[in-house]
């Protein structure tokens, strides 16, 4: 699956983890599950801290792979085999489970980390989408710092009838608890604006606590000299 430059590459990254890997593989009988076997043995060549265990009956949707740190629960999942642009997100997902932490201001790391009640993402991409990395990455980080919140990538070539069920007309597409969350294009700030309802009331207090003004002047121009 992969080619040796590319090993080589990842093998670089997965010498940055410092915490063993599990990844839980749920396969069948098709093709797809037969390249995601492929690939995730290939990640397991690479570095001794990943280990690789296949199930066929395990109830979850088939091809995936969830992966975890020994004895706790999986947080993140990939439903396909994540090449093209997914595969910089899958290799960031595995650094993340491993212990290297995601690169997020601290002041949101901790807003994610309090964020309260448990949420479940799903979000359909195509392998060949540009904007889609931006909010599986962005979601995968946010499931790496908070225990309540899990995350799956959905390849949508791979899941057509899934699509066609939860009617997706672009990607990416953002489901949370099983409903539409967003569509498009997301920065990090602006899932968690959605998802922390005392987030407004904050940043309100904040400007509230600044120094008070006589006179606000909004735009610029001769009508703004004269206020």
């Amino acid at each position: 699956m992969l080619d040796t430059h590319l090993k080589s590459q990842l093998e670089g990254y997965l010498a940055r983890i410092s915490q063993p890997v599990e990844i839980v593989a749920s396969l069948d009988d098709s093709e797809k599950s037969r390249e995601t076997l492929e690939l995730l043995n290939d990640i397991e060549s690479v570095s001794s801290l990943v280990r690789v265990e296949a199930q066929q009956d395990d109830g979850q949707i088939k091809p995936s792979f969830a992966l975890r740190r020994p004895g706790a629960e999986p947080r993140v999942r990939f439903a396909g085999v994540p090449m093209g642009h997914e595969f910089t997100s899958l290799v960031l997902a595995l650094l993340q489970t491993g212990g290297y932490p995601p690169k997020v201001d601290q002041a949101v790391a901790e807003q994610i980390k309090s964020l309260d009640g448990d949420y479940n993402f799903e979000t359909f991409v195509s392998l060949t989408c540009q904007s889609c990395p931006d909010v599986v990455q962005a979601l995968n980080a946010m499931a790496a710092l908070n225990p309540k919140i899990r995350h799956t990538m959905i390849d949508g070539a791979v899941f057509q009838d899934e699509v066609a069920r939860r009617e997706v007309m672009g990607v990416p597409a953002v489901f949370l608890n099983g409903k539409p969350f967003g569509q498009g294009r997301m920065e990090l700030a602006e899932i968690i604006q959605k998802l922390d309802s005392g987030a407004a009331k904050r940043e309100t207090e904040k400007l509230n606590a600044r120094a008070p003004y006589d006179v606000l002047v909004v735009g610029g121009g001769p009508a703004g000299a004269a206020a």
